[in-house]
């Protein structure tokens, strides 16, 4: 008997700890390599923690609604023996053709070990400790470990999913091809101290009060939006945008393309365009503050604030926003506020804004003073796009007109950003929308 250590493995980047959200198998049940222990949610995602072997859970070393830290131990696991790989043993006679094909084969994945590329999770394909080794064993690369469809939680690959791979693998024709292997990576951990938990102030309440516990997403978000408060000297500009030629030109085109894409054409990715081309413009709004210094980034990354049926807020980026054409934009935003509501984000898909958007139009909120998402400087609120009487200038003298506007609010750190540079990025937004070429095509 030997027993397994099952840690709580990498999530994405940046992720350094996860709450335990519940516990799928109990001390004393059987666990088979690969199978979900428990879910964890590693800010606002959630997750399942697979184990690496088979064996029967010993102990828990936490319990729901703890925080546990990457790396750190959170069950142990009873395995047979002190060996965890499964090996197929051969016939006790083999013909002497397969035992020197096989010793070609052995010795064909040792020296294609010595050069190849790491597994790694990536992107929105997380694989389990058990899967890379698997992966390393058989000789299977990065890419055809991408190209696998998983039947897992989110497309994850499984134990199951690798091997049927690999059953296809050996029945199809052999073919003159160099294949990489591929080899664990090697990752040096280091590991958070626990952090304690705080004891809640008592609440005071009558007899006919009812008293309701925050879930853990709102604990989360309450959390945040304090500590940014705490953080970033909070100062707001607001503008107004007329907007009418794009509410005409999207009323010409939302049709023809829900019937061309199946997807709908909103207002988001038209503003989200117009954002990253103003902060292509005025650079220093796409920056982040580490002490005394400041982090210019260099990719444009848009945090779209989406609100979940629950009620609690979630904040998926859009890489490189500014390499996006308006039609990958869209299909980009329709993507993300769809997984956002199904609850089928990957952490990868929370991570590495550098600038966020959020509608508090939808709601219809004119406009609002939103919290700034650290570690980031900048928020823009966009308000409910209305149709109101407004003074129009033309060579002929100025009439009264109805026209569609938007109030816009923005909200910046005003340590490192200046009322100048806040205030002329929003103007740099208004510009590009009210610059709108109505006979754009998508």
């Amino acid at each position: 008997m030997a027993n397994f250590e099952l840690k709580l493995p990498k999530m994405g980047e940046s992720v350094a700890e996860a709450t335990i959200t519940s516990w799928l198998k109990d001390v004393g049940e059987t666990i088979e390599a690969d199978e979900a222990v428990l879910e964890i949610a590693t800010d606002k995602v959630d997750s399942e923690v697979p184990s690496e072997v088979d064996g029967v859970l010993l102990e828990k070393l936490f319990d729901v609604d703890d925080v546990v830290q990457v790396g750190q131990t959170i069950a142990i696991i009873k395995t047979e023996g002190g060996d965890t790989v499964e090996v197929k043993v051969a016939a006790a006679e083999p013909a002497k053709e397969a035992v020197k094909a096989a010793a070609e084969v052995a010795q064909t994945v040792v020296e294609a070990k010595e050069t190849t590329e790491p597994v790694i999770s990536s992107g929105d394909r997380f694989y389990s400790p058990l899967v890379k080794n698997i992966a390393k064993q058989e000789g299977i690369s990065q890419s055809e470990l991408d190209a696998i469809s998983g039947t897992g939680k989110d497309g994850r690959v499984t134990k199951n999913d690798i091997k049927s791979y690999l059953q296809l693998r050996s029945s199809a024709p052999v073919a003159e091809v160099k294949t990489q292997p591929v080899v664990e990576q090697k990752a040096e951990t280091k590991t958070a101290p626990s952090k304690s938990k705080s004891t809640p102030a008592p609440v005071v309440a009558s007899g006919e009060d009812e008293i309701i516990e925050m879930t853990r997403m709102g604990k989360l978000i309450s959390k945040h939006m304090v500590e940014s408060v705490q953080t970033s000297a909070h100062v707001q500009s607001f503008i107004e945008a007329d907007v009418t030629e794009i509410w005409n030109w999207r009323n010409k085109h939302k049709n023809s393309f829900k019937n061309r894409e199946g997807e709908n054409l909103t207002f988001t990715p038209i503003f989200m365009e117009a954002v990253a081309k103003a902060l292509r413009d005025f650079p220093l709004m796409n920056i982040s503050v580490q002490g005394d210094t400041i982090i210019k980034k260099k990719n444009i990354n848009l945090g779209m604030a989406a609100a979940l049926p629950d009620g609690n807020l979630i904040v998926p980026v859009i890489k490189n926003a500014d390499q996006l054409n308006l039609l990958g934009m869209a299909k980009k935003v329709n993507d993300l506020a769809n997984r956002a509501r199904e609850n089928k984000l990957s952490p990868d898909d929370i991570q590495g804004g550098t600038y966020t958007v959020t509608n508090v139009g939808t709601f219809g909120s004119i406009m609002g003073t939103p919290i700034i998402n650290q570690p980031q400087v900048g928020i823009l609120a966009l308000g409910a796009i209305r149709k109101v009487p407004a003074v129009i200038e033309t060579p002929q003298g100025d009439f009264i007109g109805i026209r569609y506007k938007m109030f816009m609010s923005h909200s910046y750190d005003h340590r490192v950003v200046n009322g100048a540079l806040g205030g002329q990025f929003v103007k740099a937004v208004k510009d590009y929308l009210e610059a709108w070429d109505s006979n754009r095509e998508i």
